[in-house]
């Protein structure tokens, strides 16, 4: 079978896409590849300056806007703001992330910054934009996983990791949570029969900038984890292809998800990848959306 490639994404001329994070990284290779083929892309991005510059790189139609998703009444006004300039918003690619390898932090909400940055202000972000959505043609929410979804596990009587806290397991719980909820958002979709489809993609072990920042707090001997690290990875590329696919490939059902092929999902061609059995579990799914609804404040489907 042909590797998927860029090349495959379809016409995008009269889309408005938004991807979150889109200043560098995966976001940035993402927006670049979407305004390439038509879009109306919108670099939602906490740094307006390094999002200007990256609207000079990638040309096109393209507009910057301010989003910190540490950050509930940063996403209300996003979410205000892009509703009252577009009557409708075709895609939303939930991007942005954190890794956080330091002590732990909180977001402006008081929420565990990774989990708040990762998974619940983009939860809040898709349900003041579903609205948008769902007047759109053939609209689509991609949630961005990771492969640390699989060794991770949500406890709900400490969701913000409040005791015993360790920076590597609490980033594998943001991105569970983040799969968690693409899924659960697929089953609620299609009970409600909405026309919005839900998607998700991971990106296998990828070079961008989190591996470096998350090392920051060592010093020289981040430094060379991080340098070590980078070896390991594919380009940002190649890792932001399993999006682009779940963003764009014409007919997707809602639930699928694309990643890797190659080396227990590392790297690789583009093709369906594998949740965890926590994952999957709708009732993981009911649960963790209960909790997010009473944590943000913001309750849809």
């Amino acid at each position: 079978m042909t590797a998927w490639t860029a090349d495959r994404i379809p016409d995008q001329h009269g889309r408005i896409a938004v991807v979150t994070g889109a200043n560098s990284g995966l976001g940035l290779v993402t927006a670049t590849e979407l305004a390439r083929h038509g879009a109306h892309v919108v670099l939602a991005v906490r740094n307006t300056v390094a999002g200007e510059e990256a609207a000079r790189r990638i040309g096109g139609d393209v507009e910057v806007r301010e989003l910190d998703l540490a950050s509930l009444d940063s996403v209300r006004a996003f979410a205000a703001g892009l509703a009252a300039d577009h009557p409708a918003v075709d895609l939303l690619v939930n991007n942005a992330g954190v890794v956080l390898l330091g002590p732990r932090r909180t977001s402006a909400d008081g929420f565990e910054l990774q989990l708040g940055t990762n998974m619940l202000g983009h939860f809040a972000l898709t349900g003041l934009l579903l609205d948008k959505l769902a007047a759109a043609r053939e609209p689509r929410v991609v949630s961005l996983s990771s492969i640390t979804h699989k060794n991770a596990h949500l406890d709900f009587d400490d969701l913000m990791f409040e005791r015993d806290y360790r920076a590597s397991p609490a980033y594998g719980r943001s991105k569970l949570a983040t799969t968690v909820f693409g899924v659960e958002l697929d089953r609620r979709l299609r009970a409600a029969g909405s026309p919005v489809v839900s998607t998700l993609a991971h990106p296998g072990l990828t070079r961008t900038n989190l591996t470096p920042r998350a090392w920051e707090h060592r010093g020289r001997f981040g430094q060379l984890i991080a340098w070590v690290g980078l070896l390991a990875t594919q380009s940002v590329e190649q890792g932001a292809l399993p999006q682009l696919r779940a963003a764009t490939e014409p007919g997707l059902r809602g639930g699928r998800f694309f990643g890797p092929s190659k080396l227990w999902e590392t790297r690789g061609r583009v093709t369906d990848a594998r949740l965890s059995r926590e994952a999957a579990d709708p009732a993981v799914g009911k649960q963790l959306w209960a909790a997010a609804e009473e944590l943000t404040g913001i309750s849809y489907l």
